[in-house]
């Protein structure tokens, strides 16, 4: 197995690309930290986990809460006594355009998808550091390359996730630990449930594969990040979209 015995902390785990991933790596023998704000779907993956033959452990966290994120850490090392992967990939999207976006919808965008992945890596980098090992992957964006149109705060917060990833790759690849970025293109999640079929389809049409991606599409590149098999990759930013921005 790929991952056998590395402990693996994975935020958003709950659901879309978070969960496939903790699943996908529970099978590879890793020790998944399940963390989330749904305590009913942590549960759940947990149990799936486990359910499959592999090691899991839940926590609701909240990625803008550093207490919170400290208690989850403080447990995972009392547990099983180091941090070998952490996968950023908590986030949300509160879309509007420039001229109609609130100050909230700014602020929650920013503060979740960007500030929450320098809190969970501040919280582990020094565990890390005395390891002298360990990989942290964080989730961008195809719109954290090249923008989108209504999504001035989530492209922010992707172009800002991309830039942690290659300042941390430069700063910590001298201590052993790899730091990588993912751009999914379209992926087929539960945030898509209440999206229009014309609107899907659309989607679908631009990318030159005419199929949005799976989750476990997504989950799989993150697996190739934190084995082995990908030692020598540092301060990559790897996008996974079919071909979207060809």
């Amino acid at each position: 197995m790929r991952l056998s015995g590395k402990v693996t902390i994975i935020t958003g785990a709950a659901s879309g690309i978070g969960h496939a991933t903790a699943l996908r790596f529970g099978k590879e023998g890793a020790r998944v930290v399940v963390c989330d704000l749904n305590a009913g779907g942590i549960d759940t993956v947990v149990g799936e986990i486990v359910a499959a033959g592999g090691e899991a452990i839940g926590y609701v966290v909240n990625v803008t809460n550093k207490e919170q994120i400290a208690e989850m850490v403080a447990g995972v090392k009392a547990k099983w006594g180091r941090i070998d992967v952490l996968v950023n990939n908590a986030g949300i999207v509160a879309d509007a355009q420039l001229t109609k976006m609130t100050e909230d919808q700014f602020d929650r965008v920013i503060d979740i998808n960007l500030k929450g992945v320098y809190n969970c890596t501040k919280a582990v980098v020094d565990t890390m550091i005395e390891q002298a090992a360990g990989v942290i992957l964080n989730a961008s964006s195809v719109v954290g390359l090249y923008g989108n149109f209504g999504q001035t705060n989530y492209a922010a917060a992707k172009f800002g996730v991309i830039g942690f990833t290659k300042t941390w790759a430069k700063e910590l690849g001298k201590r052993g630990i790899r730091t990588n970025a993912v751009c999914p293109g379209f992926v087929a999640t539960p945030i898509l449930k209440d999206m229009p079929e014309k609107v899907i389809q659309a989607m679908e049409e631009k990318v030159p594969m005419r199929r949005l991606a799976q989750p476990e599409e997504i989950a799989s590149v993150y697996l190739f990040l934190a084995s082995d098999d990908a030692s020598y990759i540092n301060g990559a930013v790897l996008s996974v979209d079919g071909g979207l921005v060809i």
